[in-house]
């Protein structure tokens, strides 16, 4: 807060007046010279040296004669509050006689300490008084945040210097139409107006985590050229009630003050939800919100060229009167992108880094199926950091595997000690689900094998599709199975008996086997029907619970259905590695031999071809200080 000059002044002048005050205070209030006690005065006085003393309360102040020409010295001393000082030095041995020849003055003693007390009530109460002066000012400040709870904390950008544009956004490019409606309307609006059209009063991004939703909102404001609010759904509600509501009104006047423009709500289910879920508490205060939201939205004054853009990956908590035509028109779906939208965000990511001709951007979108945009500007990151930590110049393909691989399932950990029997194990676990998706035609192609932990997997098998796939097939589903329960199957083929490490495999088929039944009516025996409703997380993939709406009966069969699903993948798998008993004990020498196996050195494997030389560098973080004595369990 700036302090006018005047205020400041004022501030010194009383710092100086309080340090006059003191030392005025300890100055009067002083001895004027040495003090002696009483007894002494009544000897002095008996020996006739005393000419004058004056009394002031018990404070006294002796004149002695002066002799030889010296000059009279003055003294301080006190007598006791009980009694007069002449009945004291009577006590003392002065007589009368005395006495007589000895000039007393009595005057008005000076209460010193009133008038301390004063003095300190006084500065008190000017201090409290400056205080409250200063502590209103400081509330009342434009910058200051405590009095203006119902202000709106949106930040405002001018679009003047953008920063993003549609240009750095890539992998949603029907998302990205739908926007530019929304920009050309507030650059060119006679031109629809003309049609008589009406510009959309809302726009709602829906999409999973990461998938680029803000980043589009920045696109949109850094491409309209008009003013753009930004704010969070969370930064609405506060602990004191209807400040929400205040907030909401401030932002919108704001906006109506510099239409046209965009506002943009980030994470709006935090206001938006549906109301009546809650009672009381922070809920009615977020109800209130909602209704002021919906107001500005819809209501009587709303002919302004003010457009609202949100953004939620909870499309199904949000009030239906907050979807409804007329506030939110647009719902604009940002899904997963394809392999093209991958290589896209690859080439924007990037943009401006070192990388290697020798990259593959193609390569690198197929190797990821099911990454969105954070996913894969978090693989960039991570191979430059590869890169860097191996002081390369340039990013090459090792670094990009390396990180996508550390983006699944997370860093190699080549310190952790294991028996060779268990690393037999491992290698073997890993081979049967590498040796069956290969044999089985509907399984995808296997990428990489490995018997190095990683995360929390003591080893994996990577396999990826050729291109994307958005339905399944029931024959998929079951080599996949199949595939899935290869580790186990090898395990107790090759051993005669199994271990912990399929705990993993087992709980993924076992998912997979009740959706099949339960979920897509892919049994036989119960028919094309859905068992059970479930509450699910939209683009979260989790779910909250389910409703239970058959029989004990149908649930047994249900079970039974499962059972016969997950053994029946459990012994095609083991017929497919019995069969190719020769190729799994080739691939599991490979493993225990190189530890990990490209795509090229399985198929040589498989094809009971020699090991061909390593292709490509070998990306291994430094090991740590000390192994971790400890084995882990084979996880596919």
């Amino acid at each position: 807060m700036k302090t006018k000059p005047g205020s400041s002044n004022f501030i010194y002048l009383l710092i100086i007046a309080a340090v006059l005050f003191l030392v005025y205070s300890y100055v009067a209030g002083g001895e004027t010279g040495p003090t002696i006690p009483l007894n002494q005065i009544a000897e002095d006085a008996k020996a006739g040296k005393i000419s004058t003393i004056q009394v002031r309360g018990d404070d006294l102040s002796i004149t002695y004669k002066g002799t030889d020409g010296q000059a009279a010295q003055i003294v301080a001393s006190r007598k006791g509050p009980e009694s007069s000082l002449v009945e004291q030095l009577k006590a003392l041995g002065v007589n009368e006689e005395i006495l007589r020849e000895i000039s007393i003055e009595f005057a008005e003693p000076t209460d010193w300490g009133t008038l301390v007390n004063l003095g300190i009530t006084v500065f008190g109460m000017v201090g409290l008084v400056v205080f409250f002066y200063f502590f209103i000012r400081q509330f009342q400040g434009a910058n200051n945040q405590a009095l203006s709870f119902g202000k709106s904390r949106a930040r405002m950008f001018s679009g003047d210097r953008p920063t993003i544009t549609f240009g750095d956004v890539a992998g949603i490019e029907e998302s990205k139409e739908e926007l530019k409606e929304v920009v050309e309307f507030l650059k060119e609006p006679q031109k629809f107006i003309n049609l008589g059209a009406r510009i959309p009063k809302g726009v709602l991004l829906v999409g999973a985590p990461g998938t680029g939703k803000t980043m589009l909102a920045k696109a949109v404001a850094g491409e309209a050229g008009v003013p753009f609010f930004s704010i969070s759904g969370s930064e609405f509600v506060e602990m004191f009630v209807g400040v929400g509501a205040s907030r909401v009104r401030d932002l919108f006047d704001q906006a109506k003050r510099h239409s046209p423009c965009i506002i943009f709500v980030d994470e709006i289910d935090a206001v938006g939800r549906y109301r009546g879920a809650g009672l009381g508490g922070s809920h009615d205060e977020r109800e209130q919100t909602l209704n002021q939201i919906l107001v500005e939205m819809d209501g009587f004054d709303t002919d302004t060229n003010v457009i609202i853009m949100a953004a939620t990956n909870r499309p199904d908590i949000l009030d239906p009167a907050l979807l409804r035509p007329g506030r939110f028109d647009r719902r604009v779906v940002i899904d997963q992108p394809d392999i093209r939208g991958r290589e896209a965000i690859f080439r924007v990511h990037t943009r401006g880094k070192p990388v290697s001709a020798t990259v593959d951007l193609a390569e690198l979108a197929q190797s990821t199926p099911g990454f969105v945009g954070a996913d894969i500007e978090n693989v960039v990151n991570e191979a430059a950091i590869i890169a860097a930590r191996h002081n390369k110049r340039r990013i090459d393909m090792p670094e990009f595997q390396e990180a996508i691989e550390r983006v699944i399932a997370g860093p190699e950990r080549r310190s952790r000690v294991i028996s060779d029997e268990d690393r037999e194990v491992f290698a073997y676990h890993e081979a049967g689900h590498a040796v069956v998706s290969h044999v089985l035609p509907k399984c995808d192609p296997v990428r990489k094998i490995s018997i190095v932990a990683r995360g929390m997997a003591g080893g994996y098998t990577i396999t990826l599709p050729e291109e994307d796939r958005y339905i399944m097939q029931r024959g998929k589903l079951a080599a996949q199975m199949a595939a899935i329960l290869g580790g186990r199957a090898a395990e107790e083929l090759v051993f005669n008996e199994i271990s912990t490490g399929a705990s993993d495999d087992l709980d993924k088929v076992s998912k997979v086997a009740r959706a099949m039944v339960m979920r897509y009516g892919m049994s036989d025996k119960l028919g094309p029907m859905v068992y059970g409703r479930k509450e699910e997380l939209v683009f979260l993939g989790k779910e909250i619970g389910e409703q239970r709406d058959y029989s004990e009966a149908m649930a047994e069969a249900i079970d039974t259905e499962v059972k016969k699903l997950i053994v029946d993948a459990y012994e095609q798998a083991k017929q497919v590695l019995a069969e190719n008993r020769e190729k799994l004990d080739r691939v599991a020498r490979y493993l225990l031999e190189r530890e990990t196996l490209s795509s090229e050195e399985f198929i040589a494997g498989m094809e009971g071809r020699p090991l061909p030389a390593p292709a490509r560098e070998r990306i291994a973080p430094p090991p740590s200080a000390e192994p971790v004595l400890k084995p882990v369990a084979a996880a596919a």
